[in-house]
């Protein structure tokens, strides 16, 4: 239930420098740069506001700073009415968050966003699995209405008789606007194990309720089987143990006599940009896997390892209309270098990175910091990409167990 790929960074009062991210995470991690804080106060003196001397030093060491204020006067005039006219209890908590929420709101970008510190926290747990006690199910945004990508194996939402492309309308009879999030819907479903929570769906035009019972979800990021001589790779998102669980599905393949592969990144969200990164390595070797801009300008090129586990071995990818951002970046460079044949159905079309940055009483700032490129020079941005080789999967295929997208990639590699 994650969308994008991040970088992750500190609280804004950490300077740090790009060069110094870790490749695993691609994370900018905090870098106190104590002894040239204290030359710089010393030269300029007594008075200068920190956000002017990082407006001028921070550019020299690669730091993205802004000096100035915005004038919130009119906010605080809002505050002193409301808490002096306001017939009720007020949470001061709640309105600096929102007040944080509308300001990054209005750069009108839909991956930009303020996570308050319950939401950030349930993010980051999302993005790594750690999803606590729900009902088991994939939810995204489809025609802007949360609907179900797809329940998990064995999981409540299944039993329950919950299928793909249901489109959850209420959440115990409290109806689903069009404010609803991703995030916020899963918030709602959310909760103790062995507890219950009401759903109405519209499936086909009709409205479907299901009371669902709630229960602790383990979901790896990485699954792996082998057939045969085929070995099947499924990736459901890029986390931060991605790496290290591909890496090991791929080298068990290579150990058991493996002659062909299929990577499944179908409804895979995306997630960290340096799990992307490493995932393409298992095929790719020293090659360009992306490359960042930040308008006309290249800040930023991945490039695979040089130990591709897979390198040279027959692999169709499997995609669709759930596939976004990292798993974009992943079939793109796989594409690209010819590495392997995508199959499935038109990818998201997500390009751009966004940052996580630390804000005071930890919230969160998600923020897009650049656009990603193929290795081909390709932003995808609302287009996606195009499989080699077109297959559709309907709503009737899944909850039948059909899987034509699968039985074509089989059918490509013997």
């Amino acid at each position: 239930m994650t969308e994008g790929e991040y970088r992750v960074t500190e609280a804004p009062k950490d300077v740090t420098p790009k060069r110094a991210k870790q490749k695993k995470w691609s994370m900018m991690p905090s870098t106190f740069v104590l002894i040239i804080g204290v030359a710089v106060v010393v030269g300029y003196g007594a008075g200068t506001r920190n956000d002017q001397i990082m407006g001028t030093v921070g550019p020299f060491f690669g730091l993205r700073v802004a000096s100035g204020e915005i004038d919130l006067s009119n906010v605080q005039e809002t505050y002193r009415q409301l808490k002096a006219n306001f017939n009720g209890e007020l949470d001061e908590q709640a309105m600096k968050d929102g007040a944080s929420r509308g300001l990054v709101a209005s750069a009108g970008d839909d991956y930009t966003v303020f996570l308050s510190q319950k939401e950030a926290k349930s993010f980051d747990d999302d993005l790594n699995g750690n999803v606590g006690a729900g009902i088991g199910a994939e939810i995204g945004l489809r025609s802007d209405k949360p609907t179900v990508i797809r329940p998990l194996k064995d999981s409540p939402a299944l039993k329950a008789g919950i299928e793909a492309g249901d489109v959850i309308v209420k959440v115990n009879d409290e109806a689903v606007t069009s404010e609803w999030t991703v995030n916020k819907t899963v918030e709602k479903i959310k909760g103790e194990a062995g507890t219950t929570v009401k759903l109405s769906v519209l499936r086909d035009g009709e409205v479907k309720e299901f009371t669902v019972t709630r229960d602790t979800i383990n979901s790896p990021s990485v699954e792996s089987r082998i057939d045969g001589k085929l070995g099947v790779l499924t990736i459901s998102r890029f986390d931060g143990t991605t790496t290290d669980l591909a890496r090991k599905a791929a080298q068990s393949f290579k150990d058991q006599g493996v002659e062909k592969v299929i990577l499944d990144l179908r409804n895979n969200g995306g997630g960290v940009l340096g799990a992307a990164q490493d995932v393409s390595g298992l095929w790719l070797r020293d090659k360009v896997v992306v490359s960042e801009r930040r308008g006309e300008k290249v800040t930023d090129e991945l490039r695979s390892g040089n130990n591709p586990i897979l390198e040279g071995m027959p692999t169709v990818v499997l995609v669709n209309g759930g596939s976004a951002s990292a798993s974009e970046i992943v079939a793109g460079a796989l594409q690209d270098h010819k590495a392997a044949t995508l199959i499935g159905e038109k990818t998201f079309g997500k390009g751009s990175v966004q940052q996580l940055i630390s804000l005071p009483d930890s919230a969160v700032l998600k923020v897009t910091v650049a656009r990603w490129y193929t290795p081909n020079g390709k932003n995808i941005n609302k287009e996606g990409i195009q499989p080699n080789e077109k297959i559709e999967m309907t709503r009737d295929d899944v909850n039948a167990g059909r899987d034509p997208q699968l039985e074509a990639a089989q059918s490509k590699l013997q």
